[in-house]
């Protein structure tokens, strides 16, 4: 068995995530401790759970605990990669930061993500059921900025851009894609708009040493093992395409035959799917998922 851990993306939260490991567990009770700002907001704050600043600490602080809890119980992956902000929580897994550094690093990050861009000023898009070649030609014709955000898998694209872009965008492509939904996202993330705060969050990443990672990362940037500085990649992770499809297919053909999705919501086993319905996928987003886990690994 060969084993890869992938973390979920911000957009799955929910009031109420990890609690059922806090209440159960002495080491989840100690992180979420430490950290009673991030704790409370994912506990109990439905208005601000949804925001990006304060989504993306929950989200790392709760898929830590997970994977740090199936680690205790000798489950531990040889490659690990996430979605955007879930690479942040790949990289606190695997000890290339202390919790406390990865908290302060991305608590930064969605800061300025939620603040680098004007409301209304752009704006991002999920287009389903249109293969990639057939969309980057459809957007070189669009009048405005439209760039793409994320490869997630065949047939699901997000694209990103100003609003001019994405609203004639999602007319150009309405008939020809099966569905086009525009994102309820503060901002166009992972496009080149982003280049200014990706230069803030590399003056944040510079304030600390990252550590080699205790297991093989997979990058957003490419969707393969990189060989650059780490503060290098995560600038440029920020306002680039992320190869999340390019990603998977790496790890299956690295040999990869189980993956575990960590963190609330089931989005990247849906992709993992999409790709070769024939792997084995686990989710963990709860107490009771991952007790199930547990129980098929040993």
């Amino acid at each position: 068995m060969k084993v890869a851990f992938i973390f979920n993306g911000q957009g799955s939260q929910y009031v109420g995530m990890g609690k059922d490991f806090y209440l159960e567990f002495p080491f989840a009770k100690e992180m979420y401790d430490k950290f009673p700002d991030v704790r409370d907001i994912a506990f109990e704050n439905e208005e601000l759970i949804n925001q990006t600043k304060y989504a993306q600490p929950t989200m790392l602080l709760t898929s830590y605990v997970f994977a740090k809890m199936l680690e205790s119980n000798n489950i531990k992956p040889e490659y690990v990669c996430g979605l955007s902000l879930g690479e942040y929580s790949a990289l606190a897994y695997a000890d290339t930061w202390k919790i406390e550094d990865a908290i302060d690093i991305i608590k930064y990050r969605g800061d300025i993500m939620q603040n680098a861009l004007p409301l209304g000023t752009t704006a991002m898009a999920a287009v389903i059921g249109l293969d990639k070649e057939t969309l980057l030609e459809e957007i070189k014709k669009i009048e405005g900025t439209v760039e793409v955000a994320n490869y997630n898998c065949p047939g699901q694209i997000v694209i990103t851009g100003d609003t001019l872009g994405i609203d004639n965008a999602i007319k150009q492509l309405e008939g020809k894609a099966m569905k086009v939904v525009k994102l309820n996202v503060s901002g166009a993330f992972h496009s080149s708009f982003l280049v200014p705060a990706s230069k803030k969050l590399r003056a944040k990443l510079d304030e600390y040493k990252p550590q080699t990672p205790k297991y093989k990362v997979i990058y957003n940037i490419s969707g393969k093992e990189e060989n650059k500085p780490l503060n290098e990649i995560l600038e440029k992770q920020i306002c680039s395409s992320v190869y999340f499809e390019d990603s998977l297919r790496y790890l299956i053909d690295k040999g990869v035959d189980t993956f575990v999705e960590i963190g609330p919501g089931k989005s990247l086993s849906g992709f993992l799917k999409r790709i070769d319905r024939k792997i084995l996928c686990y989710t963990i987003n709860d107490l009771n998922s991952f007790k199930q886990v547990i129980e098929k690994f040993n």
